[in-house]
């Protein structure tokens, strides 16, 4: 697509307050292909201002219209899906595959399934003496991550816009180009002028002036755990409500009597997709001492797989972020077992599928996200080692839990401190509530509890 040299604001593209750009890079050949502006506080003002304006009428909206609106979102987005995953190919260097069925199949659902919300939510309900209103907390600053461009965009979109909210959106700038395409579909499916408002922009420019805007009444962030604290100590100090979606090292634990040769095989699959490049990745998979030995070789094998078939890191920065940690892994006295810091290709930020054996819980690569498909195997003595080492980190986002009796498997998940998991293989819920526990962050997204993140609650006693 080509890229605009302004920001979507108040329904239509404006020119930029200042002239700095920001070039995008396609990182699997390391080529420019195209440049967004870099806004600054004067834009963000601006747009926080549009949506302030455009909120009374918006909030006023019967759910009803709201819902047809969001339907009429969705239905764009299923016909442009084919442009909008080139797009991702080209800025993310998602496999073309990938970025149809997850980077935009997946958000075309979750547009879907808040349009249904949006018309069948009991935004108003009776109890005793008391009519209880849901109503929208009012203009949100949303700031999301490029690892899921289109996907972290719709999960916070969608329901602020189907709880009456008015948005502006500060996108990541490594993936503008996505959001730009989206800013598109919401104007092509009639969304009234100032509802979503798009500012492109660096984190500490951009994103820190819609953070401290005092029009801003809810900030929601994906990101990482330390820009995350940033942001929510900006919005205690104006006592503004926060929902971050933060950092994980979710453990992938697999008891004895599961099939091993199954749980070892989706657990790499799950490591390696997207390279890696997901926060709820099980990134530890916690194996019994007894067969520990053949998971080892059956998650190199599985790794070795993935060569050819997963894409870059998303920029340069991260790639040698991640090489960093392979190289702190191999020092610390993990085995590597597949893999290396070496670059796989000449060209492109590319790592290779990388498993590390003999990971004690200690170690560095056990215990921070790297964000990049690196595995570390652990192994435990029993249940409650097991469970130890799992809850054993800062972080508390996803996970999986493998078993032969799903009870026995039920009865371990119940005991993590994390906010999903996954048992025997349980697929992707669109409708389920999505977080995290600790420093994974603060509230929910997707489905009925992402859209009370943006309501507030009134009584009324009668």
């Amino acid at each position: 697509m080509k890229a605009h040299d302004g920001m979507y604001i108040d329904g239509t593209w404006r020119p930029a307050a200042g002239r700095d750009v920001i070039e995008v890079v396609n990182p699997a050949d390391e080529q420019v292909i195209g440049q967004v502006p870099a806004g600054d506080a004067r834009d963000v003002d601006t747009a926080v201002r549009a949506a302030r304006a455009a909120l009374p009428g918006w909030a006023a909206t019967p759910p009803a219209e709201r819902a047809a609106r969001l339907a009429a979102l969705r239905d764009v987005l299923v016909a442009r899906a084919g442009e909008i995953a080139e797009t991702v190919t080209a800025e993310l260097g998602s496999p073309p595959k990938l970025s149809q069925t997850v980077h935009v199949g997946a958000p075309i659902a979750v547009a879907g399934s808040y349009a249904e919300l949006a018309a069948t939510y009991a935004f108003e309900e009776r109890i005793g003496n008391s009519t209880v209103y849901q109503e929208p907390i009012g203009v949100v600053g949303a700031i999301t991550p490029w690892n899921y461009p289109l996907h972290q965009i719709v999960a916070k979109v969608a329901p602020a816009l189907a709880a009456g909210c008015t948005v502006v959106l500060k996108p990541a700038e490594d993936t503008p180009l996505t959001a730009q395409a989206f800013a598109e579909a919401v104007h092509e499916a009639g969304v009234p002028a100032g509802v979503f408002n798009l500012v492109t922009g660096l984190g500490p420019v951009a994103g820190q002036a819609l953070a401290e805007h005092p029009g801003v009444d809810l900030v929601s962030f994906t990101g990482s755990t330390a820009v995350g604290k940033k942001i929510a100590a900006i919005a205690g100090a104006a006592v503004k409500k926060v929902a971050l979606e933060l950092g994980g090292k979710s453990a992938n634990v697999i008891l004895p009597g599961a099939d091993l040769a199954k749980a070892v095989n989706v657990g790499v699959a799950n490591v390696m997709s997207n390279s890696g490049q997901t926060c709820s990745a099980w990134t530890r998979m916690l194996v019994h001492r007894d067969q520990y030995d053949e998971a080892v070789e059956l998650a190199a094998s599985a790794a070795a797989k993935y060569g050819d078939r997963i894409g870059p890191v998303v920029n340069a920065k991260q790639l040698a972020r991640v090489r960093g940690y392979i190289e702190k892994g191999i020092a610390e006295g993990a085995r590597l077992v597949a893999g290396g810091p070496e670059a796989p290709r000449e060209r492109g930020y590319f790592v290779s599928p990388t498993v590390f054996a003999d990971v004690t819980p200690g170690m560095t690569i056990a215990q921070e996200e790297i964000f990049g498909p690196v595995l570390s195997v652990l192994a435990y003595e029993d249940e409650e080692d097991a469970l130890r080492i799992a809850n054993g980190t800062v972080y508390g986002l996803a996970g999986a839990v493998w078993a032969g009796d799903e009870a026995e498997a039920v009865a371990f998940a119940r005991r993590m401190e994390t906010g999903q998991v996954d048992i025997n293989g349980g697929r992707f819920n669109p409708l389920a509530p999505f977080g995290g526990y600790k420093q994974s962050g603060v509230g929910r997204e997707l489905g009925v509890h992402g859209l009370a993140e943006y309501l507030q609650t009134k009584s009324l006693q009668f």
